[in-house]
């Protein structure tokens, strides 16, 4: 468990949600000084933020080079994909176990956040997104399940950061609400089944050629997230 200031944890918070919703690309620069001015704290402070980061596979610290997100490598990405296949089918099996109301119930509210932005926000869309899959994850009442899934799927907002091409959201929205129903008829093996499409839909639309992206100053992208 991290001790911290009043200061860190906004400072890692803002930074890995930067990242998250990919304002912050792979491979950008995180240069201490800048960042603590941007936030108004110490460098050490950013450090601390930056290790943790680090530890979470969504930053690299490299000797002598300072800081920068990371980079997934094609590979990693794969890897990453699979894993993730894994964890969400014992997900939502365990969901598809206990008492479906309360679990639909929080499920349906979240994506009707999702539908309220779709096409307006793009920022926010992503975030909702990704937050589908830890919700479903917390429901389940583990919390080692929950902090491998918040995780993983932190790291898949990399890879489509780095390498997919812009894509509409909408059948994201529609498949979250077709794993809700699977999951609010008790029905495991759909679940599954539906679960498995999406993640794959995901990866397919992530592991495309990544379009140009114009470069914009750290301090700038940060100032929104003070």
């Amino acid at each position: 468990m991290y001790k911290t200031s009043k200061h860190r944890i906004p400072v890692y918070e803002s930074l890995r949600q930067a990242i998250i919703e990919q304002a912050l690309k792979p491979g950008v620069k995180l240069p201490e000084d800048s960042i603590g001015e941007t936030f108004g704290v110490s460098r050490t402070i950013v450090r601390n933020a930056l290790v943790r980061l680090d530890a979470e596979g969504l930053v690299e610290i490299q000797p002598n080079r300072g800081a920068s997100v990371a980079e997934p490598t094609i590979e990693e990405a794969y890897d990453i994909f699979d894993m993730r296949q894994c964890l969400e089918r014992e997900v939502v099996q365990r969901l598809c176990r206990i008492d479906p109301k309360p679990v639909v119930k929080a499920l349906r509210l979240h994506l009707e956040e999702e539908q309220k932005v779709l096409g307006k926000d793009s920022t926010r869309s992503i975030r909702l997104a990704g937050e589908f899959h830890i919700l479903l994850a917390e429901l389940t009442g583990s919390k080692i399940l929950e902090n491998y899934v918040n995780e993983i799927v932190s790291r898949c907002s990399l890879i489509v950061a780095r390498f997919a091409q812009a894509h509409s959201a909408e059948c994201g929205v529609e498949e979250h609400a077709e794993i809700i129903e699977a999951i609010a008829q008790g029905d495991a093996e759909r679940a599954v089944s539906v679960m498995h499409k999406h993640l794959h839909s995901v990866q397919d639309r992530a592991l495309l050629n990544p379009e140009d992206q114009q470069e914009e100053n750290i301090s700038d992208i940060l100032s929104r997230y003070r």
